[in-house]
């Protein structure tokens, strides 16, 4: 495990600003709801121009409508888009990591057929990971497909799949030969590409405590996947897995999700005497949001190089996501406040937002055990897995 120090360059600044510059023309303060994070609003239109800016599918290869920008140029895009409250919800996935999966894994046939339409900012897509009886262990996946001679019939159920009511594709990880076969559970899977309306899938939305439904339950009853969408080969699913949670787990959309509701505490006290406690409280998050943002461009680095820094990543995730509830229950011991459903200002509806979704941060991306399991085999190779 590494993370190198590093910081931007003058023309990595100047990008910085261009971001910025565009969302304050584009969606200046008090003109738009903004959001918590990567699960901000859906907007296909917004989607599309930033796409036409070339900000989204930007390290994908030019080739097939990308930018071949570096990681590092998108996590500077993607942190001023996460810092605004932007409406992301419509690419978010897409270009975070089904779009780079496809390109690195796909055959020529998928990336043709997917990756323009992901450039442009009009294909949205879901992760078809998690099963209701597997819990971390992604190895440990019921979801079956069986060949049918002329492609595949999946079978099983996906669950926290965000979107998959509204979104069009998901990538589905799923076993293509039984364990007693394979004699691995690590091997003998495989991830298929599924148009979310095909015939027999059932996306069942999964409402939160403040009534929003981001999460779904999908039920997979006999959907027939042609053999071409099968993502790059059968059996390559596990490797395939973990190069996607790398791109999953590192970036600032795993610390980003809380921010605004400090920013918005400051403009609380605008004009007034900013309490000793507020004080402290800005201080110790500025601190943080300043290392977690190093160790994210640290990982941006390495991916540019050619790094698959998947246990940095990993531990990144697990820090960043407990401090985002952290900081949200700092922020609550230092408001007078008894927060309502019913808000009565912006700071008040992203903290009623807050409370009622945070439990959600440290379990969607890798539980926090399941993370420092994998952070301490990556420092002791010797600890196998189970």
């Amino acid at each position: 495990m590494r993370f190198e120090s590093t910081e931007l360059t003058s023309a990595e600044l100047r990008l910085q600003q261009e971001v910025r510059a565009f969302l304050a023309g584009e969606l200046p303060r008090g003109a738009f709801t903004p959001g918590l994070g990567f699960n901000a609003a859906k907007d296909p239109a917004f989607s599309a121009r930033l796409a036409a800016r070339g900000w989204v599918g930007m390290s994908l290869p030019r080739a097939y409508g990308g930018h071949d920008r570096s990681a590092v140029d998108r996590l500077i895009v993607m942190e001023e888009l996460l810092r605004w409250g932007a409406p992301v919800g419509h690419h978010w996935v897409a270009d975070r990591q089904s779009g780079p999966v496809i390109a690195r894994f796909g055959t020529e046939q998928q990336k043709q057929r997917f990756l323009p339409g992901i450039c442009r900012g009009e294909l949205s897509f879901s992760i078809g990971m998690s099963e209701p009886d597997s819990g971390s262990d992604l190895a440990s996946v019921s979801t079956r497909a069986t060949h049918t001679g002329d492609g595949w019939r999946l079978d099983g159920t996906k669950v926290w799949t965000t979107a998959a009511h509204v979104n069009d594709w998901f990538v589905v990880l799923c076993r293509t030969m039984p364990i007693e076969e394979s004699g691995d559970k690590r091997a003998g899977l495989s991830q298929l590409l599924v148009d979310l309306r095909s015939p027999g899938v059932d996306a069942r939305p999964i409402p939160f405590l403040d009534g929003t439904e981001d999460f779904c339950e999908v039920i997979l009853d006999g959907v027939l996947v042609p053999d071409d969408l099968v993502l790059g080969k059968v059996g390559e699913g596990w490797a395939q897995n973990t190069s996607e949670l790398a791109y999953e787990r590192g970036g600032p959309d795993r610390w980003l999700s809380t921010y605004l509701v400090v920013e918005e505490l400051l403009r609380q006290h605008e004009g007034d005497a900013v309490p000793d406690a507020v004080v402290e409280l800005l201080g110790d998050a500025a601190a943080h949001y300043w290392v977690l943002h190093n160790l994210s461009l640290s990982i941006a680095r390495s991916i540019d190089a050619g790094g698959t820094p998947a246990t940095e990543s990993a531990l990144v995730k697990e820090m960043a996501t407990r401090f985002e509830q952290d900081v949200l229950e700092a922020v609550l011991q230092v408001v007078e406040l008894e927060p309502d459903l019913v808000p009565r200002s912006l700071f008040e509806r992203l903290l009623v937002t807050s409370i009622l979704t945070a439990p959600s941060f440290t379990i969607r991306g890798g539980t926090n055990e399941i993370l420092r399991t994998v952070a301490a085999r990556g420092l002791h190779p010797a600890v196998a897995p189970r």
